[in-house]
């Protein structure tokens, strides 16, 4: 009987495991630098990259623990430390997008209540979460309530996700104050948070929960490859969070057009008429 989820771990090829080792070679040092420019953003009473600053460092935990298991392959260790680094990403996923709401729809509410204590104990309450996964694993309940668990714990928050995101559209367009490049950097965050969650975590929702699926090679190589991408598209919010980002990608694109333009117009007056 298989009792261990390491029983049941998934089927990958070679391949999979050098595109595994690729993007822990890029999100490694990516997510180092992001972590420390992410700090600086950092002032009184600003929670968000409290949050983002403890995603990247659950980042930092999947990315080094995919370089081990290529290092000391099938070490149960190690790749149970994979799965609790993922599962905490999960849960600042969900506060990331939970404060982007509550900032937007409850305003008045957030301003007085928000401060750096409070999310400082919401993240230890995070980091702790993921315990009882490891806490079913040392007491060996077997992989059907491993898995059980692990197939709720990655479901509860599509919902949760989704409700924060169309929530807070209805609450940005009775929003008069919040000036319009404000509007963009939250909902920015907020999609990139679900399609993220969506597309990458999904397949392993369905992987757990039906067993015909994990003696599935190729569905299994999918799952892996995906969960494997994650820490690589948390590194997005960064570029969000970033005040004016967007604007300042938009402004350089439009240059580059207007520049082409002026270009191709001096060359048509500098072109000879036709008589």
């Amino acid at each position: 009987q298989e009792s261990h989820m390491h029983n049941h771990n998934f089927n990958v090829t070679v391949y999979a495991h050098v595109g595994q080792l690729i993007v822990a070679s890029i999100g490694l040092p990516l997510t180092v630098i992001a972590i420390f420019a992410v700090y600086l953003l950092i002032k009184k009473d600003h929670v968000t990259p409290v949050y983002i600053i403890n995603l990247l460092l659950s980042d930092l935990i999947q990315l080094c623990c995919m370089i081990a298991e290529n290092l000391v392959n099938g070490n149960v260790i190690v790749h149970y430390t994979y799965f609790y680094g993922l599962m905490v990403s999960i849960g600042f996923m969900v506060c990331i997008s939970l404060e982007r709401y509550l900032a937007v729809a409850w305003p008045l509410w957030y301003r007085f209540r928000r401060n750096i204590k409070t999310s400082l104990v919401v993240s230890i309450v995070i980091w702790m979460l993921p315990t009882f996964f490891l806490l079913s694993i040392l007491l060996k309940l077997g992989f059907q309530v491993i898995g059980f668990f692990c197939a709720v714990f990655f479901i509860l928050p599509l919902p949760l996700l989704t409700f924060f995101l169309v929530g807070t559209i209805k609450a940005l367009s009775a929003a008069h104050s919040v000036s319009a490049e404000e509007k963009r950097r939250i909902l920015a965050i907020l999609v990139v948070v679900l399609l993220t969650y969506t597309v990458l975590f999904f397949p392993s929702i369905i992987w757990f929960l039906v067993s015909e699926i994990r003696h599935m090679d190729v569905f299994s190589n999918i799952t892996f490859i995906l969960q494997t991408l994650s820490p690589l598209a948390d590194l997005t919010m960064y570029l969000f969070l970033r005040k004016s980002a967007i604007d300042k990608l938009l402004i350089s694109i439009c240059c580059c057009k207007m520049y082409d333009e002026q270009q191709m117009g001096n060359t048509s007056t500098d072109s000879p008429g036709v008589s």
